[in-house]
């Protein structure tokens, strides 16, 4: 008994979707959101754990994620104990945080760009010399130059 193979008809679109994904800027998109995503917690650490701690000693050891205004509801403590009440707020610290987040992320980026452009480009590169003429460049040349001698002769 023969075997007949079943063929699933498969879209156009599919193939031109695979090409797409398979893209080697997509790809290289793909790498760096997952990069950026384990740089931001890296980033979250350093503002949260080093940056904050010494931010709040300087101020008088306030902790910016607690400061905040009620609106509407009890008037708690700190913030978790606000919004656990239902209490309606203005994060003004949370957002201040996102601030320094930022700014730092940014300080980085640019350190990082820089240092790359540095690598990148070092004191070492000299312009390319350009290439030598080819032969029918040279006998134009040699053309040229007996009919500018001929005309100032003649």
């Amino acid at each position: 008994m023969a075997e007949t193979k079943l063929k699933v008809h498969t879209p156009g679109w599919v193939a031109d979707f695979r090409a797409f994904i398979m893209r080697g800027n997509v790809v290289d998109m793909a790498v760096g959101v997952i990069i950026g995503a384990a740089f931001t917690a890296i980033v979250n650490s350093l503002v949260k754990d080093v940056f904050n701690p010494f931010l709040g000693l300087l101020i008088g050891g306030i902790d910016f994620s607690n400061l905040f205004v009620t609106l509407k509801g009890p008037v708690e403590p700190t913030l978790a104990e606000a919004q656990k009440a239902g209490s309606v707020t203005i994060n003004y610290g949370v957002f201040l945080n996102a601030v320094i987040q930022f700014l730092i992320v940014a300080m980085v980026i640019f350190w990082v760009v820089r240092l790359l452009s540095k690598m990148h480009t070092t004191k070492d590169d000299a312009p390319a010399a350009p290439p030598p003429p080819t032969k029918s460049e040279i006998l134009l040349q040699d053309i040229r130059d007996l009919l500018v001698k001929q005309q100032t002769h003649g």
